[in-house]
């Protein structure tokens, strides 16, 4: 799990996709839809890491059992572009979540993440009132 968030989501290494991803991954993230298959996943790493510069994506916590693993998150960036509806405004957002994976073999096969949107669009509101 650590090399999928320091590689793909962290340092946008898109081609990572390719040895920690199965083909036909399922994602499941609080910022949209389910999106089946690796090029899915990858048009939405994309997308919020062109909304968030220096996206990141911080472990606080994980706990691992047989295919499976529980990760308690911190996600953060600085808004640079139209966002859940709010246009940019420069400012660090930063939100908590939890993600759930499975394991198939060696690669990640499911994904699954709740992020606090409640607080991430308070957020975004409150900064863009200010702005």
């Amino acid at each position: 799990m650590a090399a999928f968030y320091d590689r793909i989501w962290n340092a946008g290494d898109l081609a990572a996709a390719s040895e920690l991803l199965s083909e036909d991954m399922v994602f499941r993230g609080s910022l949209g839809a389910e999106l089946r298959g690796r090029a899915a996943f990858l048009g939405y790493v994309q997308a919020v890491r062109g909304a968030l510069s220096g996206y990141r994506c911080d472990i606080l916590e994980c706990v691992a059992e047989g295919p499976q693993a529980f990760a308690k998150m911190r996600f953060s960036g600085a808004h640079a572009a139209p966002f859940r509806g709010h246009p940019p405004t420069g400012l660090i957002l930063e939100w908590q979540g939890a993600a759930l994976f499975r394991i198939d073999g060696t690669t990640i096969a499911d994904i699954w993440v709740l992020g606090d949107l409640a607080a991430l669009d308070a957020m975004l509101a409150r900064n863009h009132a200010t702005v």
